[in-house]
């Protein structure tokens, strides 16, 4: 397997100039803890993460809460400070993050997020966004890794993107808060999604994809505004 078999294809992301808070909308509106930022051409020039947003500011002593925990929660003084304060993201990101290719193989990946300490790497064709794996991804790849398959990368890696743009254009699901796998035939999904409906959505979409021998659905449900991933 490599980092196009598993990797998150649609990637929220955002440009040098975002602002702050914008960001931190982002994050919390797709389940997600860093988004990649890119320049006019799709190249990626940094990653944000909750962890760079977090390091700008100072817990609040008085009130005994962070600003981004208040942000969660709704309060109006999160969005005061970060009004008062706000940065852009060239100015929080992580500059000139490590990146791979789209047939970097997933020994490489696992070696190269232990070796520095990361959670996710966006992943390039030409030097321009197409993906992003976290670790997440990466395990899910590893644990669902057969012998051998009964159908070539090609096929898998076709199979897959049919159950992407089906589940993307007609289930109401957003497949960027959900990791498809596909090996051999035999489709592997993770994710959080907001209804039974929806995880149940999925399967049917996968189910409908020719070629598909088998739908294993590992989604749990979360509520829109309880939590991210």
């Amino acid at each position: 397997m490599q980092a196009i078999d598993i990797m998150t294809p649609k990637v929220v992301s955002v440009g040098p100039d975002a602002e702050v808070r914008d960001i931190a909308q982002l994050l919390l509106k797709h389940r997600i803890s860093a988004v990649p930022v890119v320049d006019d051409e799709h190249r990626v020039v940094g990653i944000v993460s909750e962890g760079d947003l977090m390091r700008r500011v100072k817990d609040d002593s008085e009130h005994g809460h962070s600003w981004w925990l208040t942000l969660f929660s709704g309060g109006k003084d999160a969005g005061d400070y970060v009004k008062s304060h706000g940065r852009k993201a060239h100015e929080v990101m992580t500059p000139n993050p490590m990146t791979v290719e789209e047939n970097t193989p997933l020994h490489t990946i696992a070696r190269l997020l232990e070796k520095h300490h990361i959670k996710r790497v966006p992943v390039v064709r030409e030097g321009r966004l197409v993906g992003i794996v976290s670790r997440a991804n990466l395990l899910q790849g590893i644990a669902n890794a057969v012998v051998a398959s009964t159908q070539s990368p090609t096929d898998d890696r076709q199979i897959r993107e049919a159950i992407l743009n089906e589940v993307e254009h007609h289930t109401g699901v957003q497949t960027a808060g959900i990791s498809v796998i596909v090996d051999g035939g035999v489709v592997a999904v993770w994710g959080l999604v907001e209804s039974l409906e929806q995880k149940q959505a999925v399967t049917v979409a996968a189910e409908n994809v020719p070629g598909v021998t088998r739908v294993e659905n590992h989604l749990g449900m979360m509520p829109r505004g309880v939590g991210y991933i």
